[in-house]
């Protein structure tokens, strides 16, 4: 609830807005913890599959998970809290790309973990030089281009988290009956809270669902925190842990092509995110602000091991499920990030089953997917342009999304760009984009709807 401070003249201050309030601290802290239940499945599955694929030691893989949760929070302090120009001031958390940990994979299979601790290294400095240049094409970043980046997005990560339920195709445990119904009790809760509570109750619906659907694996023996307890009671993150890093420009070319499908991504994620909030946000100034603070964070991070950090779409769905806005909810979940970095609960939260994870993230994230809906539907498409970029940017966005490996025989930096549905939504949307509405005349259907219409786009066509 907004609220109104008086002003020492006796009238009334301007109201604050609900991104800037500052909850109390019991429920700053319950909403705080229901973004990190939601996000805690990426640090954790990243360090497994890092730790699983490189054969790291067992205290080598304990310093990486602890420097990822550190890492995460300090990220979500600073892209909620802010400090000049670096943060923007947002309800956002951060977490290790997906992509990033696989090109780190890889990288480091292909060379060594010196070489890929410096291909994140470098790949943050590469955010921080870009961004300048990047700033500049925003202007072809119109709520059609970003509409339909928000929709391959949403879509592209229910279908990550939902192989947490389902497992992937060809494996012996793909389709499992006991892991579907875990998915589908934590959903069934998850809606049910939604329902039927009401006020405070029914803004931790997400959480409370997982919640739920935990007690149900524990009934069905699916649980193992107990096991997970066992280790080092303080965890801390370790400089260098695999030696003085190594910075190969040509070994991170692959990163580095990645990182500018990852700026594009970031600036759908940060428009949806002031959508949601209702903050308006002005993409030359506040997509340059989440960008620096990934490139100082991942510089930092990669400096302890970590693969590159990146501000993260997965907590908007929480933001709008919840309706609370509030920025402050994300820095104290930032703060506990980076406590649970130096704990046993690191591990331990590993102890939630996937499936429940799964079944909360799909709930959460097929919310992004339905925003992206809602701001293209303020988009014209009775305009021919405005329909074949929507189109043919969802159509080929989706198709890596939907067959995986098909640009497998294409070279491997290509691959990077064409293999991730972002960035190939992206691609085409804004390839058309500049096609319909920026190169000579508009198409008829244009040209007849606004005959005054120039070449030029609004300059306030990217803004919602």
């Amino acid at each position: 609830m907004e609220t109104n401070h008086p002003r020492h003249d006796g009238a009334p201050a301007a109201e604050v807005h609900p991104v800037d309030q500052i909850r109390p601290v019991g429920t700053l802290f319950l909403f705080a913890v229901q973004h990190i239940l939601v996000m805690v499945a990426a640090p954790v599955s990243s360090v497994f599959l890092i730790a699983k694929a490189l054969n790291l030691s067992d205290a080598l893989s304990s310093a990486l998970l602890s420097s990822v949760f550190v890492f995460c929070g300090l990220g979500s302090i600073l892209q909620s809290v802010g400090i000049g120009r670096i943060g923007v001031r947002l309800p956002f958390i951060m977490l290790p790309g997906g992509a990033a940990t696989i090109l780190f994979i890889s990288i480091a299979q292909g060379t060594d973990l010196q070489t890929a601790a410096g291909a994140v290294i470098l790949t943050g400095i590469f955010y921080i030089l870009a961004v300048t240049l990047f700033v500049r094409i925003l202007k072809y970043f119109p709520p059609l281009v970003i509409g339909t980046m928000v929709v391959v997005i949403g879509i592209s990560l229910v279908k990550v988290t939902g192989l947490l339920f389902t497992g992937r195709p060809g494996t012996e445990h793909f389709g499992d009956p006991r892991q579907l119904l875990l998915a589908l009790v934590t959903i069934a809760l998850t809606v049910l809270c939604f329902r039927f509570l009401r006020g405070f109750l029914r803004q931790l619906s997400v959480a409370l669902g997982l919640v739920g659907g935990t007690l149900f694996a524990m009934a069905l023996g699916e649980t193992h925190f107990i096991s997970l307890a066992a280790g080092p009671l303080i965890s801390t993150p370790t400089l260098f842990p695999f030696g003085m890093p190594h910075l190969d420009l040509v070994a991170a070319i692959p990163m580095l092509v990645w990182s500018l499908a990852s700026m594009a991504e970031a600036t759908g994620q940060t428009v949806i995110n002031g959508e949601i909030v209702g903050r308006e946000v002005d993409p030359p100034r506040d997509v340059p602000r989440v960008i620096r603070s990934d490139g100082i964070i991942s510089i930092i991070g990669g400096l302890f091991g970590t693969p590159v950090m990146v501000t993260s779409g997965e907590n908007i769905g929480i933001v709008r499920a919840s309706g609370v806005r509030s920025r402050y909810v994300t820095a104290v979940a930032g703060a506990l990030l980076v406590v649970i970095g130096f704990t046993p609960l690191a591990r331990m939260l590993n102890g939630i089953p996937p499936a429940v994870v799964g079944g909360t993230a799909v709930v959460v994230f097929a919310i992004i997917s339905v925003l992206g809906i809602q701001m293209l539907a303020r988009v014209d498409f009775t305009r021919t342009g405005n329909l074949v970029t929507c189109t043919l940017a969802l159509a080929l966005g989706l198709l890596p999304v939907l067959i995986p490996g098909m640009y497998h025989s294409l070279p491997a930096n290509v691959q990077t760009i064409f293999g991730s549905g972002v960035a190939m939504s992206a691609l085409v949307a804004v390839l058309l984009n500049l096609l319909f509405h920026h190169c000579g005349a508009r198409d008829r259907d244009d040209l007849a709807k606004e005959p005054d219409a120039g070449p030029q786009a609004r300059p306030a066509d990217y803004r919602i």
